[in-house]
């Protein structure tokens, strides 16, 4: 069930902009409001994920989960029947908040449902290809959703999982632990307007550089943000019960988790909205084939990820799972950037699509299982908050830059000069491929090594202070 809902956040994020042509035209807008039909939504996911996380320690993983799920699929409903750009855009922002809560307790609801190591990784391999797949899979069923029911198809369709998630919450999730449930009057305040507005205000500032009128502005914006973010650090370093514990980030695992989570989001977002362009613009693909396309990514995600991450996360650990992912990326978008200008699917596109499906989910389970694993469980929601948060403005650092290397190298061309443009693409896609590459070494640097079968669990080698085993332990955070 979690998964299952896990999918439908992040078929949202990508789902929409195969259908921003259709809406255009449906309720008159422009290039710039459409453009806040998608931001909006991407934009309340990163800067709220902090405060869900933390309200999912406080108040419990499972209330703040279902709280979460109202909201999205509310917003889902009013989407759907948005008559207006305003109706639409905050629809877009409820579901983007209610997503931020969302997935954080998802995760410390893995954490605490799942404790049997086999039936966690299991757990973790699951969720992790869920993302991935739904990422992929909001491409690949818009253009058919699109075409065949209309653009209110691509919300309606969260509804059903989530009524079904609601329903079932209660019966299937453990309860809340009681000592949750009058912890609300701790939530930091003033840590959580700041950290909010920092966000939201980088988040702009970083959608803003992307557009030459706004450019001037954003860089100022991006300042003030780097201001908030500043007090955001003072406001935590001085109060008694932190949005975000500053100690955490002496737990290896965390930190280096959101470095390399951020560089995960940086290189796998753009690759779909250059292979999109390239397919639409250039080899005049329909937003279907478009999105056919890209399907085997989803479907080799989901395969692999109940049968060989299991048993290759227990083998070799998370570490190397993490940097295998990176490393099938990195391949696949270094095969992407020789597509040629008359692509035949099979061979031009098709190896780079299952090795995403390979890469992306053994990277996502990669990084976040050891970083929600190796706090206390008092900390697994802000822990995932954190390391999600990381990867959000990975992904619109790694847009923005990427789309403006690639636009840059094509000499402005425009898709009616083919060579040029792709010349563009192939420069994006190398980037893409470097920053993969990136994250690899820095994983191998930065995590230590993940526990593998036979090795005692964190937990046990924290009481025990076993030092002959390389740790993932929360205690490094007290």
């Amino acid at each position: 069930m979690l998964t299952a809902v896990e999918l439908v956040v992040f078929l949202d994020t990508t789902a929409l902009n195969v259908a921003l042509p259709q809406i255009g035209r449906d309720l008159g807008l422009g290039e710039a409001q459409l453009g806040w039909v998608t931001n909006a939504y991407i934009l309340a996911f990163g800067g709220f994920m902090l405060v869900g996380g933390r309200a999912a320690d406080l108040l419990g993983p499972r209330r703040v989960f279902m709280a979460g799920l109202t909201a999205f699929t509310i917003a889902s409903a009013f989407a759907g029947v948005a008559d207006s750009s305003e109706v639409l855009v905050a629809a877009r922002v409820l579901q983007g908040v209610g997503a931020a809560v969302m997935v954080p307790a998802q995760l410390a609801l893995l954490s605490v449902t799942f404790t049997e190591p086999a039936a966690r990784r299991a757990a973790f391999g699951v969720w992790s290809a869920m993302g991935a797949a739904g990422a992929a899979l909001g491409t690949a069923v818009a253009g058919p959703l699109t075409d065949g029911f209309g653009w209110p198809s691509i919300f309606f369709i969260n509804l059903p999982v989530g009524v079904i998630a609601l329903a079932f919450t209660p019966r299937l999730l453990p309860a809340d632990p009681k000592r949750a449930a009058g912890a609300s009057g701790r939530l930091d305040a003033p840590g959580a307007v700041t950290g909010t507005a920092a966000l939201l205000v980088i988040g702009y500032a970083i959608v803003a550089l992307a557009d030459a009128d706004t450019r001037s502005r954003a860089w100022l914006l991006l300042g003030v943000g780097v201001a908030l973010l500043c007090a955001f650090i003072v406001i935590e370093a001085r109060s008694a019960h932190p949005l975000m514990p500053l100690r955490l980030f002496r737990v290896r695992e965390l930190s280096g988790a959101a470095i390399v989570n951020m560089l995960v989001g940086a290189a796998h977002v753009p690759v779909f909205a250059l292979l999109a362009v390239y397919l639409q613009y250039v080899q005049h693909y329909s937003p279907t084939r478009s999105g056919l396309a890209v399907f085997p990514v989803a479907a080799v995600s989901i395969t692999i990820s109940r049968t060989l991450i299991p048993p290759a996360l227990k083998r070799i650990g998370a570490r190397n799972m993490l940097a295998a992912g990176l490393a099938a990326q990195a391949l696949a978008m270094a095969w992407l950037a020789r597509i040629p200008v008359d692509v035949a699917y099979v061979p031009d596109v098709l190896p780079a699509a299952l090795l995403l499906g390979v890469g992306l989910p053994a990277a996502f389970v990669g990084v976040t299982e050891p970083a929600v694993n190796a706090v206390d469980a008092a900390d697994t929601g802000i822990a995932a908050g954190i390391v999600n948060t990381a990867q959000r403005i990975g992904s619109g650092l790694g847009v923005t830059a990427i789309l403006a290397i690639a636009f840059t190298a094509s000499g402005g061309a425009s898709s009616d000069d083919a060579d040029s443009f792709a010349d563009g693409v192939h420069v994006g896609f190398i980037s893409t491929s470097a920053l993969a590459v990136l994250g690899c070494l820095l994983t191998l640097f930065l995590l230590r090594t993940s526990r593998v079968e036979g090795q005692s669990s964190p937990e046990a080698s924290s009481s025990t202070g076993d030092q002959a085993t390389p740790t993932i332990a929360g205690q490094d955070a007290n």
